[in-house]
């Protein structure tokens, strides 16, 4: 019984997920409502019918008291959990007891995040943002809202399966020799060639890297490229294993060949692959098969793989929340927008436009590019000036004195003769440019002529309108396909392909034991001697946004350190409830745990180190409200605005910051287990172990 809801002010439905469950629940109770010889009300309408009174009810709160509800548990114990963003209210809702309230909290803030995505500085216009997400032609809503179903259910599936997701983490495929062989391939041959190329249309590789399922085999930023933060990496691989869902019913290599496939010997790390259970439920009588993500490889020195036979890939989306969806594979030479974050000399841009390309090599291999486009400098300076109409609007609302007009008025000078130009350049051919000139013309008059009303809250209407007006700007050029900014304009199939031929070419000999290896990326046979009583550990360089994990196959037919299925199924389950309960203690402002749980005993740290890699004296960690954001990377960097905080108090020093989960037999005494965490901590991270991609 689950179900996410976005909505208006006006309860209009402007997207939805149910599970099977739910569906039936409402189809149910709308049903038996009907008089007989009339058929059953469309779905929509329904759910639309189901949420209204709790929309209003929320909006009336809101507009009445200035505060609305954030949660509350229905009689039948079913959990909803709110949020407004700006004009759209998300409503997440559980009635089988599987999700709490952190956890739906938890999915509101991911369908946003995919939503920015997806649609980028749009989302910053609630009016604009109401059409894309509800557009008016019926089809065009559907598959839509099938995209974003399925992008839900993707990342749900991954968190419930996936280390990496669970901690909102990336994960890296350890093998110090192939991993530098595959940089150095992306470095001085693909993404040159690529970029060298008369055929390219303007675009530029910036990023190109390998996932073998959702691990990082390699990882290749261009110069010219900014740091790809790590939840708009998370969120690209949602998206390509939306696009290949990654086969999960691949037998597991047997002890014998983890260390036929561990590549470096006793320091090879492993994390797991998703396990079968949940999707193989999810999506009835259909067969999902693994893609894998890889990029280039200069690795010519093979050794002998274990062998699989792999099936051709029946690729196709996930099910869709009403109904089996039938849609055919997605056609690789075509492009994705996704609007990502950039940093520069001048500051910070959020969400700017991007292709995103996934080239599958193999079943479970498959190349990501990239691409900066012609036209992403109008995105930028389209943000700056929407940044300065929101100081605006900032200063006016809050100001009670001239000082703040005065504020908000020096923003406005120093870009009035940019905007003047900007303007010009678009041209008042378009529709939209000519919009937005009479709503500037009207600003200036208003602000700036003499005798006029001047910079008072007077302006505040005009700030909201220059900016959905800049935000249409940003529309047409990067979401309309007949828009300037050329949305078919895309890398050639010609130099996709030869992209493609030239890592598999490199990667023939490696295709397979990349496919075992990522299952057995990290075990923990090589942990035990030195750690005895040790069951599992996470550890994650935050700064990075990595993680490292030993696997934890759960599957009936596969014996590991762990034991077989049931075993190994009931320490999963700790380590998902474990990594639950920290993050409830770091929200109110706690950095180490220690918990006893029957059998095993839990540990938790967070600490700060320099770049020397010193430990920093431990602080005071902020304590967040409950309903605040989900503490995690993927939804809101969390650990960012962290390492901002405690590094007020050490200027001039690079701050990092580590996490590290333990679990441990609950016989080891706790002395014992605390010198195993210390000696983990500084083992896990040494140079000769994990290179730096």
């Amino acid at each position: 019984m689950k179900c996410l809801l976005i909505a208006s002010e006006s309860a209009e439905v402007l997207f939805h997920w149910t599970d099977p469950e739910f569906q039936q629940s409402i189809q149910q109770q709308y049903g038996a409502s009907q008089e007989d010889g009339q058929g059953l009300p469309a779905f929509e309408d329904s759910i639309s019918t189901l949420f209204a009174p709790i929309i209003i009810s929320c909006s009336t709160m809101v507009d009445r008291l200035g505060n609305g509800y954030t949660s509350f548990t229905t009689e039948n114990h079913h959990i909803y959990v709110l949020h407004q963003f700006d004009e759209c209210l998300y409503i997440a809702v559980n009635g089988d007891g599987e999700e709490g309230e952190d956890t739906l909290r938890r999915k509101i803030y991911v369908m946003k995040k995919m939503i920015e995505v997806q649609f980028g500085m749009v989302t910053l216009s609630s009016h604009l943002l109401r059409k894309e997400l509800r557009p008016q032609d019926t089809e065009q809503r559907s598959r839509l809202w099938k995209h974003l179903q399925s992008l839900l259910e993707t990342y749900s599936y991954l968190r419930e399966n996936d280390q990496s997701f669970l901690v909102e983490a990336v994960e890296r495929l350890i093998h110090p020799t192939l991993c530098e062989q595959c940089i150095e391939f992306l470095e001085r041959r693909l993404v040159p060639q690529l970029n060298s190329s008369v055929e390219r249309a303007g675009e530029e590789v910036l990023h190109a890297f390998i996932l073998v399922h959702t691990k990082l085999l390699a990882f290749y930023s261009s110069r010219n490229a900014s740091t790809l933060a790590t939840s708009d990496l998370l969120a690209i691989i949602i998206m390509a294993q939306n696009m290949y869902p990654s086969d999960v019913d691949l037998d597991d290599a047997g002890p014998e060949d983890v260390e036929s496939t561990s590549g470096s010997g006793p320091e090879s790390f492993y994390t797991p692959e998703p396990s079968p259970t949940d999707r193989d439920s999810r999506s009835s009588g259909e067969t999902v098969y693994s893609v894998f993500f890889v990029s280039a490889d200069k690795s010519e020195t093979g050794g002998s793989a274990p062998m699989f036979e792999f099936m051709d890939p029946d690729v196709q989306m996930a099910e869709d929340s009403l109904q089996a969806l039938e849609v055919p594979p997605p056609d690789p030479s075509s492009p994705r927008r996704v609007f990502l974050e950039i940093s520069s000399k001048e500051g910070l841009y959020p969400m700017m436009p991007h292709s995103m390309y996934c080239l599958p090599l193999w079943p479970g291999i498959t190349l990501v590019l990239l691409t900066k486009i012609p036209t992403s400098a109008v995105a930028m300076s389209v943000y700056k000036f929407l940044e300065a109409f929101a100081k605006l609007d900032k200063c006016l609302s809050e100001g009670h004195d001239s000082s703040a007009a005065t504020r908000g008025q020096l923003v406005i000078h120093d870009i009035r003769s940019k905007l003047d130009k900007f303007i010009k350049a678009l041209g008042p051919s378009e529709l939209q440019s000519a919009q937005l000139l009479n709503v500037w013309t009207e600003f200036k008059n208003r602000a700036f002529a003499r005798g006029g009303p001047g910079f008072n809250r007077g302006l505040i209407p005009w700030c909201t309108k220059m900016k959905t007006q800049l935000c249409g700007i940003y529309r047409q050029c990067f979401l309309s396909a007949s828009g300037p900014g050329d949305f078919p304009q895309r890398l050639p199939p010609s130099l996709q392909e030869r992209a493609q031929t030239m890592v598999q070419e490199k990667l023939m000999d490696w295709k397979d034991f990349l496919l075992v290896k990522s299952k057995r990326n990290i075990t923990m046979v090589s942990y035990l001697e030195d750690f005895p009583g040790l069951i599992h550990f996470i550890c994650v360089d935050r700064s990075t946004g990595q993680m490292i994990a030993p696997s934890l196959s759960i599957t009936e037919r596969t014996t590991s350190e762990l034991g077989k299925g049931p075993v190994a199924q009931f320490i999963k389950s700790k380590v998902w409830s474990l990594v639950n309960t920290t993050r409830c203690f770091l929200q109110k402002g706690y950095s180490t745990v220690t918990l006893r749980d029957g059998d095993f005993y839990f540990c938790y740290f967070l600490w700060f180190e320099n770049e020397t890699g010193y430990k920093l004296e431990a602080g005071d960690l902020p304590v967040l409200p409950d309903d605040s954001a989900p503490i995690g990377m993927l939804a809101w960097d969390y650990y960012r605005k962290l390492q901002r905080f405690y590094s007020k108090n050490h200027q001039g020093e690079v701050v990092r910051c580590y996490e590290l989960l333990t679990v441990h037999l609950g016989v080891i005494p706790s002395e014992l287990i605390l010198q195993h965490c210390r000696q983990l901590a500084s083992k896990l991270w040494e140079p000769s172990r994990n290179p730096l991609l």
